[in-house]
């Protein structure tokens, strides 16, 4: 580890310690964080004071964001901290984020924060480097209890210790429609899953004999094909068994072929399965195995499809001069629950992560899951696509209506938030046998079954 001589330790305890004692005091107090920068006193940095004096100090951080366009939202939302506290801030991403992490820190050369894109990764490191990922500081632990829901820090946990704070976030559980079909045909937005399979069904007849169908779909994507599948066996599972049969299942306390977990696959089969249902504009049941995720939705800009699944981040799939908004060309739904009264909410999220316990590392760390921050980002984020599951930010710092809405999901009191299913399941399932299981349940019409008795079989054994 680039830190671990003991001379290089001894004086940067040293040199320091002023931070040091700043950081413990304000821990064990009140962070005199605002939910925006700057306080009602006028003087910017006041937020800022409770990290003290890094002066001289670099921070290193390491991201799969490589291009210099997509990095500067980054680099932009760390300015106010290195105005306000002396700290410079390293930036570096690559697309081969997730293969030279580890190999840098079996090298000894681990950048001092890294973002980590999924819980499993995250327990992949600690478990693998446990002498090489450090647990999170006080001051970092107290931010994110105060500004995140519990489950966040679960999902930055391993082992019951926390590492890794969360610094991004998104919500899968959408379904996109135009708002002008649905006005035209006099069709309400479904509250329900019975709701929406009434409203299904009513497309489907109001169109026999049509490509115009209900549903679009499609889960080819290269190497990853199926994994938009498995999204909706997460969803199903989430609406059909509740948040703690979903966390068994996740974590494998149950078998990947109980029968509640086939159950919520022959359910998500009453659509993806169902030639009355899909593929609107792209053919039948099968063509959603060749249809490419990222052109999938697009039947509903040419009126052969009214409903598509899928996650928030698809506002970049829509194309330039597509109008993405509630009175817009296109606009999302929440995917209704079995009941109005639940609100079951899939997503995912990014976290940081510690690979040095320098006092500078701890400070940064804890200022990426401070109400500050999650401002900065948002504001340094002109294009959208990007939100923080902070309860202190303001949602008009989002710019994407679509942003505001899974801030709103999120921030919702009937919200029970639950992480994607297969980024925490072993990769040799959860990018393995899920994605090419569900592959062979559309494309060979495997049973419900026989897919799930596979995976179950392919789980690592302990």
């Amino acid at each position: 580890m680039s830190h671990a001589r003991t001379a290089r330790r001894v004086l940067a305890a040293v040199a320091s310690a002023t931070a040091l004692l700043a950081i413990s005091a304000c821990s064990s107090g009140t962070p005199t964080q605002t939910a925006a920068t700057g306080s009602s006193s006028g003087d910017e940095c006041a937020a800022y004071q409770v990290y003290g004096d890094l002066s001289g100090k670099t921070i290193s951080v390491f991201t799969s964001i490589a291009s210099d366009a997509e990095a500067k939202p980054h680099t932009d939302s760390y300015k106010m901290f290195e105005k306000c506290t002396g700290a410079t801030i390293k930036y570096e991403g690559s697309r081969d984020f997730e293969a030279q992490l580890p190999v840098r820190l079996a090298a000894g050369n681990a950048p001092d924060i890294a973002y980590i894109p999924q819980p499993g990764l995250l327990q992949t490191l600690v478990r693998d480097y446990p002498d090489k990922v450090f647990a999170a500081g006080d001051l970092a632990n107290k931010n994110v209890d105060t500004y995140y829901a519990p489950e966040w820090k679960t999902y930055g946990s391993v082992d019951g210790k926390f590492y890794a704070v969360p610094v991004g976030a998104n919500v899968k559980s959408f379904v996109w429609y135009s708002p002008q079909m649905f006005a035209d045909k006099g069709y309400a937005i479904p509250t329900t899953w019975d709701e929406m399979i009434a409203l299904s069904d009513k497309i489907a007849a109001d169109n026999p004999g049509s490509a115009t169908k209900p549903w679009c779909a499609g889960i080819e994507s290269g190497s990853a094909t199926g994994w938009p599948a498995t999204d909706w066996i997460e969803d199903i599972m989430l609406r059909v068994n509740g948040p703690d049969v979903y966390d068994q299942w996740v974590s494998h306390a149950i078998p990947f072929n109980d029968p509640k977990v086939v159950a919520a696959i022959d359910k998500a089969g009453e659509i993806l399965k169902n030639d009355k249902f899909v593929n609107g504009g792209l053919g039948g049941v099968k063509t959603i195995a060749t249809t490419s995720f990222t052109e999938a939705g697009l039947p509903i800009l040419d009126g052969t499809c009214y409903m598509h699944r899928q996650a928030s981040f698809y506002q970049a799939n829509w194309g330039d001069g597509v109008n993405v908004g509630e009175d817009g060309d296109v606009w999302a739904f929440y995917l209704p629950s079995m009941s109005a009264d639940t609100k079951p909410v899939l997503g995912g999220g990014e976290f940081a992560a510690a690979f040095s316990d320098r006092p500078e590392v701890q400070a940064f760390q804890a200022f990426l899951a401070s109400p500050e921050w999650s401002n900065e980002k948002a504001k340094a984020t002109p294009n959208g696509g990007w939100l923080s599951a902070n309860k202190e930010l303001d949602p008009n710092n989002l710019v994407k209506p679509i942003d505001k809405l899974s801030y709103q999901i999120l921030m919702d009191e009937k919200a029970v938030f639950r992480f994607d299913g297969s980024d925490m399941m072993p990769s040799a399932v959860g990018a393995g046998s899920f994605w090419k299981q569900m592959t062979n349940w559309i494309a060979l019409g495997t049973s419900s079954q026989d897919v799930a008795d596979a995976i179950e079989k392919s789980w690592p054994k302990k």
